[in-house]
C-alpha cells in the first residue's frame, strides 16, 4: 500500500505495511488470534514466537522461514515481504512446507512450491 505525502511542496511517496499477505494465507493451527498477529506484523510490532513463510529473498531459494521480529527491520518498510504462511512456532512452519510440498505434489508441480503457491493457493488452512 502506498501513500502520497507533500511536505514543503515536495511528494513523498511512503509504504505503510512491513509484509503483505497472499490471499490464501496458510496459518498454523497453533496460532492464535490471527487478525491481531497479521495487523502487528503490518506494522512492524514484533511478537516472540511467530514465524513467516515468505518469498525467498534471493533466486536460489523459492521460500524462507523467517521470523517475524527479522520483519521489524527499516528495510521491509520500503520492501515489504510476501508472506503465505503464518505459524506459532519454528516447526510448525517446517511441518507446514512439508504440507506446502505434498500439496505441489499432488497437482504435478514437483519441487516448485512458489509456482504452486501462486498459481494454486492454499485450498484449506492447515
Amino acid at each position: 500500500m502506498v501513500f502520497e505525502a507533500t511536505i514543503h511542496g515536495r511528494s513523498f511517496f511512503l509504504k505503510k505495511h512491513y509484509c503483505e499477505f497472499d490471499k490464501n494465507l496458510y496459518v498454523g493451527s497453533s496460532l492464535k488470534n490471527l487478525p491481531v498477529v497479521k495487523w502487528k506484523m503490518q506494522h512492524g510490532a514484533g511478537q516472540l514466537s511467530v514465524y513467516a513463510i515468505c518469498k525467498a529473498a534471493n533466486r536460489h531459494d523459492q521460500l524462507d522461514i523467517v521470523h517475524c521480529a527479522v520483519l521489524t527491520q527499516k528495510y521491509y518498510r520500503n520492501n515489504p515481504v510476501h508472506v503465505y504462511g503464518l505459524t506459532a512456532g519454528y516447526k510448525e512452519a517446517l511441518d507446514m512446507i512439508v504440507t506446502i510440498s505434498e500439496r505441489a505434489s499432488e497437482c504435478g508441480m514437483d519441487g516448485d512450491l512458489l509456482g504452486y503457491l501462486e498459481t494454486m493457493g492454499a485450498q484449506e488452512e492447515t
